[in-house]
Formats: structure tokens, sequence, C-alpha cells
């Protein structure tokens, strides 16, 4: 496997598992259990993700 590979396959779990996350986020929501450590969990996550995707964003790897 090469570096770009490597990248596409980084880019596509991250994608992947920010999607599940919402999801997640989402029912939990549904439930009233935004003050749970789970969904806070999921706040954080989702902000790292939202970086890194900006990153890719910045240096032309990912649409705008």
């Amino acid at each position: 496997m090469d570096r770009l590979d490597a990248f596409e396959r980084m880019l596509a779990d991250i994608q992947d598992q920010a999607a599940r996350e919402a999801e997640q986020m989402d029912a939990l929501r549904a439930q009233g259990k935004e003050k749970t450590a789970t969904y806070k969990q999921y706040v954080g996550n989702r902000l790292i993700f939202k970086a890194i995707l900006e990153k890719y964003r910045d240096y032309g790897l990912l649409d705008r």
C-alpha cells in the first residue's frame, strides 16, 4: 500500500466514523441524554473530525 492509498483510507474512515457518531448523537438527543458522558465524548470527537476534515479541505484534498 502506498501513502496515497493510506491517506484515502484514513479519510474514508474519518468520514464513516463521523457519520456513525452523528447518528448516535441524534439517537441520544431524541432520548434527552445530551448530558451523558457518551454524548459529550461524541461532541468532542465531532470537533476533532471537523478539524481533520478542514485540514484536508485546506490542502485541496477534499471538496468544500
